[in-house]
């Protein structure tokens, strides 16, 4: 089988309403994740394309969170909406999404660093 192009982690942790770090999975439905996989099934991008569920990936504060290898895209405060434009911008036409895009100075700060545009 050929390498992934792109391999999509979702963050689905939960964590109990009101958490002062947050939740990127709140209601435990994987529903931003099953969004994705959708959207890929839709395109015919698998197998070259996966999106898996992933444990917490300690960007809380910034989240929902979504992380795209071997690209090393993070992408925060994803919502459902997201999603097509998410595959059709990065996943297809290799384009970071900057409205969405967590920049490295923001990676493993627990939320001490702002996200431009918040």
């Amino acid at each position: 089988m050929p390498a992934f192009t792109s391999h999509i982690f979702v963050c689905c942790n939960t964590r109990e309403p009101g958490h002062s770090r947050g939740c990127c999975n709140p209601d435990g439905s994987e529903a931003l994740r099953n969004c994705f996989v959708a959207e890929l099934k839709k395109r015919n991008l698998g197998p070259l394309v996966r999106a898996n569920r992933s444990g917490c990936l300690d960007q809380c504060e910034y989240g929902p969170t979504v992380v795209i290898y071997p690209q090393q895209i993070w992408y925060g405060g994803v919502r459902l909406e997201d999603v097509p434009r998410i595959i059709d911008e990065t996943i297809i036409g290799g384009r970071v999404i900057a409205d969405l895009v967590i920049a490295d100075q923001c990676l493993n700060t627990k939320g001490q660093v702002r996200r431009p545009g918040t």
